[in-house]
């Protein structure tokens, strides 16, 4: 109510209406509008192309998994779901023998996305996931990895990493400058 003391009680109460008026007229038009409603299970709204759900593990061309066990991804996570161990293959590839997330305790904020250096995890707009068990919701490695590259189908880390393994020795990979023999440098 304003408080104006220039103003008689008479034009307030019929400022006062006026609003309520104003107010009623909006519901009544709405009144006999029909509701719009979307029928879920049938119809599912396309998401847009950056929406962040389900995590998935990729593979590199090869066929290869590209995680490396970096723990870069578990390290970054804000509500620690990530966990995973470290492994060397005799080749001098470095993997995950396990690797694991909780789903139930996950914000699918990306972090763990943009943590990766090797492109290995990825978000989905797979956003259904409800189970009635919460144990159910602790996805292993079986369950995260997929048979493709996901975004960047080509990627492939050991190319251009660096580090000698079957895919090349030092000086080989993709921009990389061969080895400097620190002998040649000295007096």
């Amino acid at each position: 109510m304003n408080t104006d003391k220039n103003e008689s009680p008479m034009t307030q109460i019929l400022a006062d209406l006026k609003a309520l008026a104003i107010g009623f007229a909006t519901t009544f038009k709405h009144l006999f509008q029909k509701p719009f409603t979307e029928e879920y299970p049938e119809y599912k709204r396309p998401l847009p192309a950056r929406s962040r759900a389900r995590i998935i593990l990729t593979r590199d061309p090869d066929g290869g998994e590209r995680c490396v066990a970096c723990y870069l991804c578990s390290a970054v996570c804000p509500v620690s779901c990530i966990s995973m161990q470290s492994a060397e293959q005799a080749d001098g590839r470095r993997y995950a023998p396990w690797f694991r997330i909780n789903f139930g305790r996950c914000i699918y904020c990306g972090l763990c996305e943009e943590a990766c250096p090797t492109a290995a995890i990825q978000l989905t707009p797979d956003f259904e996931m409800c189970k009635q068990d919460i144990l159910a919701l602790v996805y292993e490695k079986e369950d995260l990895l997929v048979d493709h590259g996901g975004k960047d189908k080509q990627y492939n880390f050991y190319q251009y990493a660096g580090v000698v393994t079957d895919v090349g020795e030092k000086g080989t990979h993709i921009k990389e400058e061969k080895p400097v023999n620190i002998r040649s440098n000295l007096p």
